[in-house]
């Protein structure tokens, strides 16, 4: 009785644990935006964390390499596509791991039957990279990345203007005043111009 009772729950697990196959896609849920080539999906009732396939768009937290130029830009366009979208579809790729070394799960990404990794491409937000095989719809990618960079589009061009950071001048401003009364003639000099430099090379910078 008890081998048969291990029998019916074996075989209910096999039920209820989704079969997805490669090439296939499988509708998902919409959860949470990550950056412009991750986001978070749900997938009968499972929250799982999607890296696009094939892509690479600038970073916006990186550890290390802050954020990038268009990084912005390209999460905005990412989580506003993802946001609108009345369909969502995932597939697998039988050239490529399921997952990757982060546990993200490597897949393409169709918004309302149009792949989003294309889209992204075509506006300029990412590069085609991470190929590791033959995928599906790298040469797709590969042909409108090379008329993004015809165009100049996003990171093909030039680097999007930031706005200057007021505050910090100010707050520079503050400081050699503050240091003019307290400092003595050679500090005062000395300090000065330095932050008169870094003042001046922040402004160009962003213009």
């Amino acid at each position: 009785m008890k081998k048969n009772k291990f029998f019916i729950f074996i075989i209910s697990l096999f039920l209820f644990i989704p079969s997805v196959k490669a090439n296939e896609k499988i509708e998902v849920k919409f959860s949470k935006c990550v950056d412009g080539d991750t986001a978070k999906f749900e997938i009968n009732k499972e929250t799982i964390t999607a890296r696009f396939l094939a892509i690479d768009t600038p970073e916006t937290k990186h550890p290390t390499k802050g954020e990038e130029p268009w990084g912005k830009e390209a999460s905005k366009f990412t989580c506003n596509s993802l946001k609108n979208a009345k369909k969502i579809e995932l597939e697998y790729d039988s050239g490529s791991d399921k997952k990757d070394k982060y546990d993200r799960h490597l897949v393409w990404v169709f918004v309302d039957g149009e792949l989003l990794q294309d889209n992204i491409i075509k506006n300029g937000y990412a590069e085609v990279a991470y190929l590791y095989g033959n995928y599906k719809y790298t040469s797709l990618l590969q042909d409108h990345e090379a008329i993004a960079k015809k165009e100049n589009l996003g990171i093909w061009g030039d680097k999007p203007k930031e706005t200057i950071n007021y505050w910090y001048i100010g707050l520079g401003i503050l400081v050699i005043i503050a240091i003019y009364f307290i400092g003595s003639k050679k500090t005062k000099k000395k300090i000065k111009n330095k932050i008169k430099k870094t003042l001046k090379k922040e402004i160009q910078s962003r213009i």
